[in-house]
């Protein structure tokens, strides 16, 4: 039967943050109790106030009355796939959330971040570092929501506050990691910005893959109706990074990545 909002039993654990100004609420999900403890015990002497629960329909339930800032999801849940779980999560909430998984071959990361998640961590870790990068995460989703202003460049528009993008007045459903690849592509129209500066700057992460930039790049190379062999926006230069422009110049139908 496929998950919906509708089901679950009530969380097992729950620890406040230790300040009285938490720096965020997070859902930690995993089957594991004991990794789960640590998850509830390290994170809330961070300061942030967290609840812990065991189960998909714990989760589900949990989510249906209390929407939290973040949401840690445990990929092999013992009562449904955490694929599926955050599959369904995408369907009714626009919630960031991190995958926590003791998977950590690459097809397993593309179809984690291809289904929608914000992160993907692999066990073990520290909890500390789990703790920095749920910081980064809740960091950039607070950037995301305050800019006001309009981006266009040449039949495509980002409206940053509403956070939509629209090509040539029909609105792209992105993700909200392709949404902020976009948008700070957009704002640099012209300009090849590096991997490791998009991983810095809109991953909000120190070191990460590279292979990352490339498959939301392939992602929106799609949605935007064009190809690496034939760009109309995305331009990859070879060693150095990404470029979002049109070239007045350039025919549509000839590649600006051909050899010359």
């Amino acid at each position: 039967m496929p998950l919906t909002l509708d089901k679950g039993v009530p969380a097992i654990a729950s620890q406040p943050a230790s300040s009285s100004t938490p720096r965020g609420r997070v859902l930690a999900v995993d089957d594991d109790e004991a990794i789960l403890g640590m998850l509830v015990r390290v994170l809330g002497s961070e300061g942030f106030s967290v609840d812990g629960v065991t189960s998909a329909g714990a989760a589900i339930a949990r989510l249906r009355v209390d929407v939290p800032d973040v949401v840690l999801l445990d990929v092999g849940l013992a009562d449904a796939d955490g694929f599926e779980v955050l599959s369904t999560l995408r369907k009714h909430l626009d919630v960031p959330v991190i995958l926590v998984t003791g998977r950590g071959a690459e097809p397993d990361r593309v179809r984690g971040l291809r289904t929608g998640a914000d992160d993907y961590v692999v066990k073990p870790f520290s909890g500390e570092h789990l703790a920095a990068r749920v910081t980064a995460l809740l960091r950039r989703a607070g950037q995301a929501a305050a800019p006001v202003l309009d981006i266009s460049v040449a039949g495509l528009r980002i409206d940053l506050a509403r956070r939509e993008a629209l090509l040539d007045g029909r609105r792209l459903d992105l993700t909200r990691r392709e949404f902020d690849l976009l948008a700070y592509l957009a704002a640099r129209p012209g300009a090849v910005v590096s991997r490791r500066e998009l991983l810095t700057e809109v991953w909000q992460q120190a070191y990460g893959d590279d292979q990352t930039i490339d498959v939301h790049v392939s992602w929106l190379r799609r949605k935007l109706g064009e190809t690496a062999a034939l760009p109309r926006y995305l331009h990859t230069v070879r060693g150095v990074g990404v470029m979002l422009d049109v070239p007045r110049d350039v025919p549509r139908d000839v590649p600006r990545d051909a050899p010359r």
